[in-house]
């Protein structure tokens, strides 16, 4: 039995009967039932999740995986590869939108260097660690995971071979279990990577079957020619690879991404440790839903952050039956709508535990 089968056979699903439980408590509380609308909602399925009708959203950490792809040769990118480890150290400085935010959060940041192709400069190198654990600070850990150096061109091939697929799924599941030992609870995903959109787009098209012109979108700012470049790839990606869309693992190796495996990992992992999972973009939810379909139990601890423009996003959510939080018309990545959304559970959460019952404050119900 491989190390995924283990994992997915200890996810159960979120526990039904205490969300019946933190909805009877939603109507003592002292205000009109149902008034804080989805906010009990977030509550109520993060005490399934936890199994407790103490829930808590302390302890949080949004992990970024950066690597690159090889169809970024096919030109389906405004910016070059050496952009990704450029941006690594940025995050490793602190000089990201996504060290801004995880700071608002209080979240803790690490970035995880899963294949990245280019040298990362001496400031993230210099920070090398094996972990993510570090305190919330502006800027990120960072942590050397690199399973190889990018993946192949998906256009002429297989993205990744069977053994390297593992390598990054593994990666996840093991931060996912080293998160859990160290007190987290709420796990954002965050992404970095040049071309990750095209695999992106590939994954749901192979996914839900959908014709990639569907499903693609123009990423980190793509102009037309850009983006038929784009267009064109997925296709010749889908077509030469043949990925079953049944088979979540075929998928991910002929047309996915390091980063998007080790996404899928962590999802599986943090599942089955009972930990919420808090997607943020396109790319970002490609990893999810790969997770859910090996597990559809999944999905009942994903909390989905908000709806990027990219056309296959929404596509998506839907595939894994999650609704965003927000709408910020947001398309960075880096984990950025995971961190605004951790703002909004841990509000949820305060909403549920602190506030007075109609009993103990002595205030009238209604009727």
């Amino acid at each position: 039995m491989s190390i995924i089968e283990e994992t997915i056979k200890r996810i159960g699903p979120v526990d039904a009967a205490l969300i019946k439980m933190a909805e009877a408590r939603q109507q003592q509380l002292t205000k009109p039932p149902g008034s804080l609308g989805r906010l009990e909602e977030i509550a109520n399925r993060l005490c399934a999740i936890q199994k407790t009708l103490e829930p808590t959203a302390a302890g949080r950490r949004i992990v970024i995986f950066a690597a690159d792809h090889g169809v970024a040769a096919e030109g389906v990118s405004a910016y070059p590869p050496e952009v990704t480890a450029q941006m690594v150290a940025n995050f490793c400085a602190g000089g990201a939108a996504i060290n801004a935010l995880a700071q608002v959060a209080q979240s803790e940041l690490c970035v995880v260097d899963i294949g990245v192709a280019g040298s990362i400069p001496d400031l993230a190198a210099n920070q090398t660690g094996h972990d993510c654990r570090g305190p919330v600070a502006r800027s990120a850990r960072f942590a050397s995971r690199r399973v190889r150096a990018g993946t192949r061109n998906m256009t002429r091939g297989a993205a990744m071979t069977e053994d390297e697929m593992w390598s990054a799924l593994r990666a996840g599941l093991e931060l996912a279990e080293a998160a859990t030992s160290e007190g987290i609870t709420l796990i954002g995903l965050g992404e970095m990577g040049i071309g990750n959109t095209t695999a992106a787009s590939a994954v749901t098209a192979a996914l839900t079957g959908l014709e990639p012109s569907r499903v693609t979108g123009r990423g980190t700012g793509a102009d037309d020619a850009t983006f038929a470049r784009k267009v064109k790839a997925v296709k010749a990606a889908l077509d030469i690879n043949k990925p079953d869309g049944g088979d979540a693992l075929d998928v991910l190796r002929k047309v996915g991404g390091l980063e998007i495996a080790g996404l899928c990992g962590l999802c599986l992992g943090a599942a089955a440790m009972r930990r919420a999972i808090i997607t943020d973009g396109f790319i970002a939810t490609a990893g999810a839903a790969l997770a859910v379909r090996l597990c559809p139990n999944v999905s009942g601890y994903i909390f989905a952050a908000h709806l990027s423009p990219e056309p296959g996003h929404a596509v998506l959510l839907d595939l894994i039956n999650q609704r965003p939080i927000l709408d910020l018309e947001m398309r960075l990545g880096e984990g950025t709508g995971a961190a605004l959304a951790m703002n909004i559970i841990a509000a949820a959460v305060a909403a549920f535990t602190e506030m007075a019952t109609f009993e103990s404050a002595g205030v009238t119900k209604r009727g």
